[in-house]
């Protein structure tokens, strides 16, 4: 029998095969910060450069118009993508003469009609290691699954190809998929470009990687608890966590498969705020419903994008909820709630506090739900090679290893209080939208609060092993809310001092303030979440972008000064 470790490092060598070596590297020793490495190695012309700078709007305007052809622009991302991999290990399948090819085809189609394939005409897009390209191995993080290859793709994948986008690389992801970073027995571990000794999150972390080092313009990642924001945030992205159904998830691959209480989702990440509508647009326009059984039938909504619902978009109401009720967030996020306040006023929006509702309950609900049958669903996965379960993200731990509370810790609940579990979360959904729809009187709008902006997690990205809390995120999945993730600032230690101790909710949340130095988090981005309703991608997009552009106008007006 083969060793399970043989077919990791088997694999690990295969991968290495498939880089040009001409795009091999020498990555600099000592530095914790490497996103300026792409720019400094010398493998990037400064054409792409400019290139790999370029927004996702900027790229599809030039792309269909020939400015760049797509062999030109798939060739940029190709080589910074690769030197982002060999600065923090964030890719699995390379596979750069098919994705030229495929380029290549549709700069012929250009040229020959004049016309574009498709509204992601000639984009690069790179996918999250769960979407199966037909004839490329799928590991999803375990070796048990080395040796195995697609027949076809997933839905998504004829989707995004049907509007004329380049998939050209896929990412690394956690084992199991069920943790808030990424570290599995086939790749290794991920590491937060700002700062390599931090996480980039989980289970999207690669992606998250990859797009801080703008080694792709756009990307998709999957979330059932966090794992498109998580990274996004850890990572200073823009992301978006649709609901249920909205973006097609057929013929991926995924953990705990047959869980349809709290599905999965797919949604976009990108550096560029623009690439969040691109994604969505061109992909509900492709009228997934048909090829996806599962799919809401649900074109995009241009009323919905102009906010008409939400008074055209003047005088919106926000609220901030400035912690869950369970874990005080760090002061860098507290500074940058803070901050998006005063600019959302200063923009002419009401802002006003919100009050989490069963937020702890929730986020309990969700694990119970997760956990009933995750072990075994582990340990069937892995049963084929003997490949151990990963118990921890840790590192050199040399004591019991410290589970986190979203992997399997006890026996799993029976169906009876699987059911009562998932019966609850029903109940708390309907009471979330009551409790919702009552803010319209305290709006001064005549609507209830048009969406909600609070932490996306406690705190920045924190030190390999120790994202231990995923509530701020894990809530919306239960309620099937929509979030989006954008920037707000950067960890400051002059702005972001640590402040005395708080009331303490619990131990926990005194153990998450022991956690905060200003100098460990220096520099790591922070970000915030934007919560809409149920199917609200479009007005989530668009008020996320209302609120980018308060950011930036503030940011504008004090660069004047």
């Amino acid at each position: 029998m083969v060793l399970w470790t043989d077919l990791a490092v088997d694999k690990r060598r295969r991968q290495l095969d498939a880089i040009p070596r001409a795009w091999l590297i020498s990555p600099p020793s000592g530095i914790l910060d490497v996103t300026a490495v792409p720019e400094s190695c010398g493998l990037l012309s400064d054409e792409e450069i400019t290139i790999t700078r370029s927004s996702v709007d900027i790229l599809l305007s030039k792309l269909a118009r020939g400015v760049w052809s797509s062999v030109q622009v798939t060739t940029a991302f190709y080589k910074r993508a690769v030197v982002a991999h060999q600065l923090v290990n964030c890719l699995t399948e390379i596979f750069v003469e098919r994705a030229l090819a495929h380029a290549a085809k549709l700069d012929e189609h250009l040229k020959r009609t004049g016309q574009v394939v498709g509204p992601l005409h000639g984009l690069p897009i790179s996918l999250k290691d769960q979407l199966c390209i037909e004839g490329l191995e799928t590991t999803m993080g375990y070796v048990s699954w080395i040796g195995k290859y697609a027949d076809k793709n997933a839905v998504l994948v004829d989707v995004l190809i049907e509007c004329g986008a380049v998939p050209f690389v896929r990412t690394n992801v956690p084992q199991t998929l069920m943790w808030p970073e990424t570290f599995n027995n086939v790749f290794g571990r991920t590491l937060n470009p700002y700062r390599t000794s931090h996480t980039s999150g989980g289970s999207s972390g690669c992606e998250g990687a990859l797009l801080a080092l703008r080694g792709s313009p756009l990307g998709v990642g999957s979330d059932v608890g966090g794992s498109v924001r998580i990274p996004a945030a850890f990572c200073g992205l823009f992301a978006l966590r649709p609901s249920y159904g909205r973006i097609p998830y057929c013929g991926a691959v995924n953990s705990l498969e047959g869980q349809d209480s709290i599905l999965s989702v797919f949604g976009p990440m990108t550096a560029s705020i623009s690439g969040l509508k691109a994604f969505v647009r061109a992909v509900v326009h492709a009228k997934p419903w048909l090829k996806d059984p599962l799919a809401i039938r649900k074109k995009w909504d241009e009323e919905e994008y102009m906010l008409v619902e939400h008074g055209n978009g003047n005088g919106l109401c926000f609220a901030i909820m400035w912690d869950d009720g369970v874990v005080v967030p760090h002061p860098p996020v507290t500074r940058a709630l803070r901050k998006v306040k005063d600019v959302l006023e200063k923009a002419g929006h009401k802002v006003i506090d919100w009050t989490p509702f069963k937020h702890n309950e929730l986020g309990n609900l969700t694990r119970d739900i997760w956990n009933a049958a995750s072990a075994e669903d582990y340990k069937v996965t892995t049963a084929s090679t003997g490949e151990p379960v990963i118990p921890t993200m840790e590192l050199d731990v040399t004591g019991p290893a410290t589970i986190a509370p979203f992997r399997p810790a006890r026996p799993g609940i029976s169906a009876y209080q699987l059911w009562q579990a998932q019966k609850t979360k029903r109940d708390i959904r309907k009471e979330y939208l009551d409790r919702w729809d009552r803010t319209s009187s305290v709006t001064d709008t005549g609507r209830p609060v048009d969406a909600i902006i609070g932490p996306a997690a406690p705190y920045a990205a924190v030190p390999h092993g120790k994202n231990r809390y995923t509530n701020y995120t894990t809530v919306w999945n239960a309620l099937d809310y929509v979030s989006s993730i954008f920037p707000v600032t950067a960890v400051n230690p002059a702005l972001d001092s640590k402040k005395g101790p708080h009331i303490f909710i619990s131990d926990f949340d005194r153990e998450i303030y022991e956690q905060y130095d200003p100098e460990v988090f220096k520099g790591l981005p922070v970000c915030l979440q934007l919560t809409g309703r149920t199917l609200e991608e479009e007005a989530v997009i668009a008020m996320t972008e209302i609120v980018d552009m308060a950011l930036a106008k503030h940011a504008k007006n004090d660069a004047k000064l």
